[in-house]
């Protein structure tokens, strides 16, 4: 096949299509009328022109079709039963919404290829929408693994313990749970209910005599022999029971054997199984609402409000509340909640395994397509419900609610976010309020383990899947030098910036920026992160570290980009902070201005995040040097300390006294280990 044919094969992938054209038309989202305004696009004719073109080698059959942009960018990705048929529907020259008629303007090419059936379609155009991320897409924003319970399968006495990622090690995985929080809960609990150890392996082998947890009576201690295996696997066994939706039978179980060892006068067997029944019910009185007639089920909602909107989750596995998250997918105006939500779906389950039933606050169009499919990849049958009445519209009805309540939330957070971007940019004389902040920070201890690291922040507030952090490579910087160092993690975030991004149109520059006024501003339309372009850079630093990272910025040539140099004040006091920009005079803040605790929060975050990478490269660096590094540890005394907390990261935990405990390390090595561990990075 030739290297031009359109007809060009593409891997799987998974999302539904765009509004069709003729739909009823709304406004379309700020950035999208921003990047692409119908007005320099002579109406759409070239765009349709290729887009007819295309459809005559378009197959009449299921499959995934791409449109792309003239610069190769993937505009939309989408799903049709006939493939023909739906590109020949774009090249119509009236009846489309106002987002469908600018991605045909800006159209230069499309691939596409067939499947088998349009449930293979479907399948096939969720991962590719999560991978390419398209412009006219409902994106799903927040796309984290969840967290699951797993007990493990690979040891005589297994282990509770949170997981989340590829399932590798053998075992038994319970969820998905909302958050970490909810699986520490329920650990916490189960510990208490079934005394199952959660301490690692190598912990578990270094033992020679019950730990705190014991004491506590959170573990029945198999790791010293106060248990035997047998009696330890009954309890597994219990957990494995209750977490796999059979707690009545395992709650009524342990009833029967208080009431067998009270009759038995062994009142402190029988007060340890009332201590575990007490346990579980605490565990069932906090799962809130329950779907007492589905062992699993996941419930989705969604509300609109303002032009945005929230897509609240429920999870329910073994009759339970698992918890609860609320999604703020990127998606058009124009499309309905119901077209919303269908859109999710598909790339919500595109990585997560999927329960038996799923429950919609709104119909879908394409529900029995959505279940075929889902059923295909799970092995089970999957139902796809819109309840109309009884318990099931109750739970829907309640996930609704916290939909309005969440995305009332975020609107709130957004216009008092949208509000201190309006006085940062009158503080620092920005021509607009910024859309994209990068604040730079450095972490060392002695020049070693340097780290560079770049936080983001833009109107929706921190974007954490943004940030960066820079190992600090260059051998001709002295060690300690933060000049140095804050050269050379500017010059790596901005040469690679401007080899894969032209700068953005109109972008803010501020005092020490060139803005010659042939940008438009910003539109209001909140959670816009589409350039990576900064309008405004925050140096944690006083006029000196200002000066490297504008000569950096000179010699790259790059000219629209604001700098602030932050200085802590005397004795480092939080609120006396000075702010250098070039070719202004040094300044403060109010000390209660709004602004002011705003930087301070940026910053913040900034040496926050620095020092945990530090850190975490220091560690790295501890494990593979051992710890002989220590002054004073040697072989002996390193043996001892493994011997006696079983991992480096029990030892790094440990306080003074734990550590002065150990066989062979005297008050002063205790002193040498404990501070190696807790110094303070620059």
């Amino acid at each position: 096949m030739a290297a031009d044919d359109p007809r060009k094969n593409i891997e799987p992938s998974l999302e539904p299509d765009p509004a069709l054209p003729g739909e009823d038309e709304e406004a379309t989202l700020p950035e999208i009328e921003e990047e692409f305004p119908l007005e320099g696009l002579a109406g759409g004719s070239a765009g349709r022109d290729v887009i007819a073109r295309y459809a005559r080698l378009a197959p009449s059959a299921p499959g995934v079709y791409r449109m792309l942009a003239a610069n190769g960018d993937v505009l939309y990705v989408g799903k049709a039963k006939n493939i023909r048929k739906r590109i020949l529907s774009y090249a119509r020259p009236t009846g489309h919404v106002t987002r469908i008629a600018r991605m045909i303007a800006v159209t230069a090419s499309i691939e596409f290829v067939s499947t088998e059936t349009e449930t293979e379609a479907l399948l096939l155009e969720a991962n590719l929408i999560k991978r390419l991320r398209p412009r006219f897409n409902v994106l799903l924003r927040d796309d984290k693994s969840f967290p699951y319970i797993m007990i493990t399968g690979d040891h005589v006495s297994p282990q509770i313990c949170k997981h989340r990622g590829a399932r590798t090690r053998k075992g038994d995985y319970y969820g998905p749970f909302a958050s970490v929080w909810a699986v520490n809960r329920t650990i916490t609990a189960l510990e208490r209910a079934f005394l199952i150890r959660s301490c690692s392996d190598a912990v578990y082998e270094s033992r020679t005599r019950p730990c705190l947890l014991h004491q506590i009576k959170r573990c029945a201690a198999p790791c010293t022999g106060e248990i035997s295996h047998e009696a330890y696997a009954d309890l597994v066994r219990e957990a494995r029971g209750f977490l796999s939706g059979r707690s009545s039978r395992v709650k009524e179980q342990l009833a029967a054997d208080m009431d067998a060892a009270s009759a038995a006068m062994d009142y402190e067997r029988a007060a340890v199984l009332r201590d575990r029944l007490s346990a579980l019910s605490a565990i069932q009185s906090q799962q809130g609402i329950n779907l007492r007639g589905t062992d699993e089920a996941d419930v989705f909602a969604a509300h609109q409000e303002g032009g945005y909107t929230c897509v609240e989750v429920f999870f329910f596995r073994a009759g339970q509340n698992w918890g609860n998250r609320a999604y703020f997918p990127k998606a058009d105006r124009s499309l309905s909640a119901a077209e919303v939500l269908g859109e999710f779906l598909a790339q919500f389950y595109d990585d997560k395994p999927c329960p038996r039933a799923i429950l919609l606050s709104h119909a879908i169009e394409e529900a029995a397509l959505l279940a075929e499919a889902l059923s295909i990849k799970s092995g089970h049958r999957v139902q796809v419900l819109t309840p109309s009445r009884g318990e099931k519209k109750l739970v829907v009805d309640h996930a609704a609610a916290n939909a309005r309540e969440a995305l009332g939330r975020k609107l709130a957070d957004t216009a008092s976010q949208q509000r201190l971007l309006a006085g940062l940019a009158a503080a620092f004389g920005l021509p607009r309020p910024p859309r994209r902040i990068e604040v730079y920070d450095n972490s060392h201890i002695q020049g070693t383990n340097a780290v560079g690291a770049m936080i983001v922040a833009g109107p929706e507030g921190f974007r954490k899947n943004q940030y960066r952090k820079f190992n600090i490579r260059s051998q001709d910087i002295t060690p300690g030098d933060d000049y140095g160092m804050m050269r050379e993690v500017l010059t790596r975030r901005f040469k690679r910036l401007m080899d894969e991004a032209a700068p953005a149109p109109g972008a803010a520059s501020g005092a020490g920026g060139d803005d010659n006024g042939s940008g438009h501003d910003h539109a209001e339309g909140p959670w816009d992160d589409a350039s990576p372009w900064p309008d405004l850079v925050l140096i944690d630093g006083g006029e000196g570290q200002l000066g490297a990272a504008r000569a950096v910025l000179d010699e790259l040539g790059v000219k629209h980009v604001a700098l602030v140099g932050i200085a802590k004040g005397p004795d480092r006091d939080a609120g006396r902070e000075t702010f250098f920009m070039t070719g202004r005079p040094s300044f403060k803040l109010p000390a209660r201005d709004p602004v002011l605790y705003f930087v301070q929060r940026l910053r913040d975050e900034a040496h926050r995040f620095a020092i945990g990478s530090h850190r975490q490269k220091r560690r790295k660096d501890i494990r593979e040097a051992g710890l002989q590094e220590i002054p004073g540890i040697g072989p002996t005394r390193k043996r001892a300390l493994l011997r006696h907390f079983g991992t480096l990261k029990a030892i790094e935990r440990a306080s003074l006294a734990d550590l002065a405990q150990v066989g062979g390390i005297n008050a002063e090595t205790a002193r040498r280990v404990y501070e190696f561990f807790h110094e303070n990075a620059k």
